[in-house]
Formats: structure tokens, C-alpha cells, sequence
């Protein structure tokens, strides 16, 4: 029910009041302990203990319901506040995020076990599209893509799943999980009803919820709740666009409860009819559902997001936040009895080239790291949070939390100090076919990959010129400048214009780029074209005739560069290079972190798999390398170094972030 804006703000604040500090007791719950208005305990005291247990849900799990007709529901009677039920039983959300893409396969069920034995009854993850369709209407749910295996995995620990599908999903994840290929068209406007966008996102749900569907509660999956898109008013660019989302998802056969997310000030612009509205927090503050107040009285209420850490970019510090501060607000989630989802219960890896980026006046990429300063840590350690926060949830459920699963061992491997080195230059053979053009080709707009254009990594662009002068190019995100082999400066969104010395006879200018990540959040997404996106200029003349490499380093590019003539690496060498060593795990990988000290900036490939960036201005120090990635005894391992190599790859079995 939508409320209008005049309705009075001191019936609001009372029906919150009441949220606090009105008793329920209810056929789905055993008697609560009363809500210590008055005195301040601390959170292991003020919580009930265990003889006074409120919740009993061990009937209420994927495991022991069968019989399933009504799935999860909204409930509000005269007796009782909102309140969500679960076939018919009175039922909590303890949900907490966990990212099947940014985990290693072999670890899922570690960390779907761990969220259990926390007491958490509910997963809930993003659907990341640019991953799941790389190119239009090829799709990929393969490998750590498999969303279905995931999703049944948790059923079988005994957890429910909320789904996030998107098609955005911001989750600090390149131009917020949307497939670049969208940027192709200069016209199409990304998340409104724009026919172009629109296609493709009908395209795109016609595959995915054709998996979803058989997940479903009612047809004896776990996903109980389905979102419709993500934070949408903080875009709010058509009135259109979410209606229609909502109706593209129940023709496709979702019939779970549906839901949407916002930021709590921005809830009046991103709900719609019909759906249950959700909020994100960072902090429980007295006016923290007045807008959701306005929006719908009769409903319970569920915090989507509570973030209990968040992200880090490059060059910034690393963010921590309070396991105390975490635990007090989740206690008085319980207290008021309002279902929430802890962002994130485990964050992991932005493997790859996947980070996104933030853009508020000046372009920073989001590290490799997604540890979040999350309840379990980026390798799925524990955490204060997690052993505080396990102490509490067993505190108020009636049946005994799982065992703790055991940690994962890490080890400590010999230093890997490469042998061999190829320049960017000599490799240059081992890629594809170059792109000839008389212009500049922004990456989306290559025509590579069946016309899909390139998504990540770096595009190198070389044209003769036989003058000197200033250089002017507009590149995005950085570039590197050469004649020749000759590294002769740096381009950025902030520099654009460039000294050419003097040059005797003709030269080649090479100017590789990088995308460093396209910003995830914002109405910024709509301009996130990469590469050299106009115009080479010296003295104002335009040049002409380039040759455009890709480098997007995909698998068959490594597999290809074994053939390669690699030279015995000397000391110090300059980049941009590839770099050769082998990483000896012994019989038994495990799992370890590589640190770079004195190298400069890149990436890191082990086997073929792209580990992510390193860079020394931090915060981010240390790579996680999952043990499952690694074979017995000998590793492959290529650095791709963009300056200044370093001398040696050392492991360590604690992070450094």
C-alpha cells in the first residue's frame, strides 16, 4: 500500500515504536524474553539465554519441508505486527550473502556449511549477467558460473536462498554485472525501458529464468524470494522500468515473493505496486524506516543489506568496521524481530578482470580483494564477527547450531623467482589477428568475439608519426605511451596530453590502455566506453591508420605464448612484459597468498587463471590463490608486469589487506 506523504510522521514513528518494544507471541515462536528498554546490557548478556530460546525453525528448512503448497508470505492481523511466514509457520530471515562467482567451486560448500553453523537460515547472491552472457545469446553456468549447483548445494546444507538476478546488480562488479556489449550502441539507455536495452534484457531472462523456475520453493527448490533488479532509486530514470521488470519476471513463472532493494532514502523512488520493499543500512539510527513507513505499513520489515564491512578501492585504506558495532545492531534486529541479510557474510575474489569502480570526481578501481571486512574472510576464515555473531544466533534459536566446520589449512611454498621473460612486443604475434582501422576503436566497438567487442584487459594501439609535438588522446581508464619499445609517458582521465620528443625519420607510437574497471554504480555506467575513445591528435592533426591488438589474456592466449621465445630474465627488467616461474606445491595444494614485494603493478596467472591485480600503491598486499586451483607438485605461474619487474614471487599463509 503506498502511503501518501502527508500521512502524519508521528503515526509513523509509533508504528516503529511499536516494532521495538511490543511483545509477539505466536504459534511460530516460543515465548520471547521481554525487551530491556531501560538498561543497556552488553550484547552477550542481552540477548535470552539458551533455556529461553525463542525461534524453532528446525522443521522449517529445505532438508525437513516437503509438503510445500504457500511458500514464504507477508502476514499483518490485528494481534500481531507484520510478520513473514513460511508455510504458514511464523518465520525470521537470517540471511547473509555469499557470491558463487567470487568463490572458488571447491569451496562453496565450506562456506554454505559455515553460514549454517553460524545460524543462519538464508543465503542470498547476485546473478552476475555480464558473466553469464559474455557475448549476445551466448550463454555460460558453467564451472563457478553454475549458479543451479550452487543454489542446490545450499539446499542440501540446509539453507533457503533469496536470488538477486539483476539484470543490475552493482556488487562492485564491472559496470554493475551489465554485459559491455551494451555500450556498443552510443543511443541505448542502460536500466529504462529503451527497446535496445530492453531486448536484450528479455533475451537474457528467457534463458536465465528457465533455470530459476525449477528452483523455486513450490516446485521443491530453496529460493524463497526473488529481486526485482537492485537499487533502482538511485537511478530512477524511467517510472516505466521496474513494472516492467516485475512483469517479465511473473511471466517467466516466478511465483516466490517478490522484493526490492534500496538505500533507506531512496526507497519512495525504487519500490512498486505488488512488491515487497526492502532497505540497506549501514547503521540502525532512529529514523531508519521513515521512508519505508511511507511506502507500505503492512508488511514486515527486512533489511536487505546490512553492511557489515565494505569494499576497498586502490590506493585508499582498507575498510574495517566493529565486530561489536556488527553484533549490537544484529541483536537488535532479533530484539524487534526483523528479518536481515548480513552484506556480506563472505565476500571473496574479484578474480580476473571483473572489479568494478567508483567515479565521484575522480575514476578508482576496486581492488582484487573482496573480503569486505565480511563475517568469514576472503579465504573463508573465521572472524571475531563470525564467533560473536554464532554466539548470539545460537543464543536464540531452540535446536543446537552445527558443528564448526574445520578451517582450511594454508601453506607456505619455496619463493617462485621467474626464469624467463617475454616483452609485450614479442608477443604481440601470439594474439589474434590486429584491427585495422583508419581511426581510433573504443574496446566495446572492436570488432571482435562474433561482434561483441572487448570487455576487459588491455587494447594496444600503434600508428606511425614521423613529427613532434603534444600528443592529445582520450583514454580510459590509463595508458601507457611508446615510440617503439620506448616507454616515453603516461596518459589518464586526468592528463590527457602528452610531449612527443623529437623524433628522427618515422616512429611508431604504441599507446596501450587498460580498463581498470568500469564504475558499477552511478548514472555514470551509461559512459563507461574503454580504450582510446576519440580522436589521436599531435598538434591538433588527427592520425590515421592504426593497428589495434586485444589483449583480453584468456586461456588459449597463455596456451599459446608456450610456444613463445622467452628470454633468460636479467636483473631488473622494464615492462610491459610477461614474466615465467614455477610455483612447487608439493602432493598436497593448499591453499596460500602470493605477495609481490617489489614488483610494481599487474597480474597474476596461475595454470591459465587469472588471479587479478596487483598493485604496490595498496592497500591490497597479498593475491589469494585457492588450493583447488593449483596441481601436485608443479604450477605454472606468468606475471604480467606493467613497469618495473621484481625479483621474486614469495607466498604467505595470512593475507595482507
Amino acid at each position: 500500500t503506498v502511503i501518501s506523504p502527508l500521512s502524519s510522521p508521528r503515526l509513523s514513528w509509533k508504528r516503529i515504536m511499536s516494532v521495538f518494544f511490543l511483545p509477539l507471541i505466536s504459534s511460530g515462536f516460543a515465548p520471547r524474553a521481554k525487551y530491556k528498554e531501560k538498561e543497556k546490557l552488553p550484547v552477550q548478556e542481552a540477548g535470552p539465554q539458551p533455556h529461553q530460546s525463542r525461534f524453532n525453525w528446525s522443521h522449517l528448512t529445505p532438508l525437513e519441508l516437503k509438503d510445500r503448497t504457500v511458500g514464504l508470505q507477508t502476514q499483518s492481523t490485528p494481534e500481531s505486527n507484520p510478520h513473514f511466514t513460511l508455510e504458514g509457520h511464523k518465520f525470521l530471515i537470517f540471511g547473509g550473502s555469499i557470491h558463487y562467482f567470487r568463490v572458488p567451486r571447491g569451496s562453496w560448500r565450506d562456506r554454505l556449511l559455515k553460514l549454517r553453523a553460524c545460524g543462519f537460515n538464508t543465503v542470498t547472491t547476485y546473478v552476475p549477467w555480464n558473466l553469464h552472457e559474455p557475448q549476445r545469446g551466448t550463454f555460460d553456468f558453467s564451472g563457478n558460473l553454475d549458479l543451479e549447483a550452487f543454489v542446490r548445494m545450499a539446499a542440501e546444507v540446509g539453507l533457503w536462498v533469496i536470488l538477486r538476478p539483476g539484470p543490475y546488480i552493482c556488487s562492485e562488479i564491472d559496470l554493475g554485472g551489465l554485459p559491455s556489449w551494451l555500450l556498443q550502441d552510443p543511443e541505448l539507455r542502460l536500466r529504462t525501458t529503451d527497446k535496445g536495452f530492453v531486448q536484450a534484457v528479455d533475451r537474457y531472462f528467457d534463458h536465465l529464468m528457465a533455470r530459476v523456475v525449477p528452483l523455486q520453493y513450490r516446485q521443491g527448490g530453496p529460493v524463497i524470494a526473488v529481486q526485482v533488479e537492485n537499487e533502482y532509486g538511485a537511478f530512477a530514470k524511467d517510472r516505466a522500468y521496474m513494472p516492467h521488470l516485475h512483469k517479465a519476471l511473473l511471466n517467466r513463472g516466478i511465483v516466490e515473493l517478490l522484493l526490492t532493494s534500496d538505500a533507506e532514502n531512496d526507497v519512495l523512488q525504487g519500490s512498486i505496486k505488488g512488491v515487497l520493499a526492502t532497505i540497506n543500512i549501514n547503521s540502525f539510527q532512529k529514523n531508519t524506516f521513515e521512508h519505508l513507513e511511507r511506502v507500505q505499513r503492512d508488511k514486515p520489515i527486512m533489511i536487505m543489506e546490512y553492511w557489515v564491512g565494505w569494499f576497498d578501492t586502490w590506493g585508499g585504506k582498507h575498510m574495517v568496521k566493529d565486530a561489536d558495532d556488527v553484533v549490537k545492531t544484529v541483536s537488535e534486529f532479533i530484539k524487534a524481530e526483523i528479518s536481515f541479510n548480513t552484506y556480506m557474510f563472505h565476500g571473496g575474489t574479484n578474480f580476473g578482470f571483473i572489479n568494478g569502480a567508483t567515479d565521484f570526481g575522480e575514476h578508482s578501481s576496486v581492488v582484487t580483494s573482496y573480503d569486505y571486512d565480511a563475517v568469514l574472510t576472503e579465504a573463508g576464515d573465521y572472524t571475531k564477527k563470525y564467533f560473536k555473531l554464532r554466539k548470539l544466533l545460537g543464543s536464540v534459536l531452540a535446536s543446537p547450531l552445527p558443528p564448526l566446520p574445520e578451517l582450511i589449512p594454508k601453506a607456505v611454498y619455496p619463493s617462485v623467482r621467474p626464469s624467463l621473460y617475454l616483452p609485450l612486443w614479442d608477443a604481440l604475434q601470439h594474439l589474434d589477428e590486429p584491427v585495422i582501422s583508419s581511426a581510433p576503436v573504443n574496446m566495446e566497438s572492436l570488432p571482435i568475439n562474433a561482434g561483441n567487442g572487448q570487455s576487459y584487459g588491455f587494447a594496444l594501439y600503434e600508428t606511425p608519426i614521423c613529427a613532434r609535438g603534444w600528443l592529445h588522446a582520450k583514454v580510459r581508464d590509463t595508458a601507457q605511451v611508446f615510440l617503439n619499445e620506448t616507454h616515453i609517458g603516461t596518459l589518464d582521465g586526468g592528463n590527457q596530453n602528452l610531449r612527443i620528443p623529437k623524433v628522427k625519420g618515422c616512429q611508431l607510437l604504441r599507446i596501450l590502455v587498460e580498463n581498470q574497471g568500469r564504475v558499477n554504480y552511478s548514472w555514470k555506467i551509461q559512459d563507461q566506453r574503454k580504450g582510446v575513445t576519440g580522436p589521436v591528435t599531435i598538434n591538433s592533426t588527427p592520425l590515421e591508420g592504426f593497428t589495434i591488438y586485444s589483449l583480453e589474456m584468456k586461456t588459449s592466449f597463455f596456451d599459446r605464448l608456450r610456444s613463445a621465445a622467452w628470454r633468460p630474465v636479467s636483473n631488473s627488467s622494464l615492462g610491459p612484459a610477461f614474466y615465467l616461474g614455477t610455483l612447487q606445491a608439493g602432493p598436497s595444494p593448499r591453499d596460500t597468498f602470493l605477495r609481490l614485494l617489489d614488483w610494481s603493478y599487474g597480474f597474476v596467472f596461475i595454470n591459465g587463471r587469472n588471479l587479478g591485480r596487483y598493485w604496490n600503491i595498496g592497500p591490497q598486499q597479498t593475491l589469494y590463490l585457492p588450493g583447488a586451483w593449483l596441481h601436485p607438485e608443479d604450477n605454472e605461474i606468468i606475471v604480467f608486469e606493467r613497469s618495473k619487474s621484481g625479483s621474486s614471487i614469495q607466498t604467505t599463509d595470512k593475507p595482507k589487506l
